[in-house]
């Protein structure tokens, strides 16, 4: 699939975050989204924009609640982020907008979970928190394939150590690729 029908085939949420990044890295004026903005991208809303280059992370950040007037800045103001600020990896550059392939995920309200056997890391995100530490683990991770190995993952993000108390989060999220 060349990149022309592969950004022809995807969604309205990948296009926002593809067109934030790439306007951002050349220099652009920010671009408009794609065509009419369905109404649920007028709402306030949390999202995490993903890509990958060569099947390998390179970017990935988002918001567990809103911080932006609706979905759609959401989406591009986490795509530029991810693709210039995510500290793990040097930012974008122009040369490698054509190799990423994108994600978006859409967060539910996070709900407080008393009992780690109401979370399963297929299904559901967690969010850990202890004090001002708060990490966080997208659902449906390759590799990550029990409560406890993302709960470690969680603790370790956010710099959480394993005998520390924490309160814990889930979500759900919808994925756009």
């Amino acid at each position: 699939m060349t990149r022309e029908n592969n950004r022809q085939q995807g969604s309205v949420y990948v296009e926002i975050a593809r067109r934030a990044l790439e306007s951002k890295v050349k220099g652009e004026s920010p671009s408009k989204p794609p065509g009419e903005i369905p109404p649920e991208l007028q709402k306030p809303g949390a999202a995490f924009v993903s890509f990958k280059k060569g099947g390998e992370l390179r970017g990935c950040i988002g918001t567990v609640a809103p911080t932006q007037k609706n979905l759609a800045e959401e989406i591009a103001a986490n795509a530029v982020s991810a693709g210039l600020r995510d500290p793990r990896f040097p930012p974008v550059s122009p040369s490698e907008l054509d190799q990423l392939t994108y994600s978006v995920d859409v967060l539910s309200e996070p709900e407080k979970v008393e009992d780690p056997a109401q979370l399963d890391p297929r299904e559901y995100g967690v969010i850990v928190r202890s004090g001002r530490k708060t990490g966080l683990l997208l659902p449906a991770l390759e590799g990550v394939n029990t409560v406890e190995e993302q709960l470690r993952i969680a603790r370790q993000k956010a710099g959480i150590l394993p005998e520390e108390p924490v309160e814990i989060y889930r979500f759900q999220v919808v994925r756009y690729h």
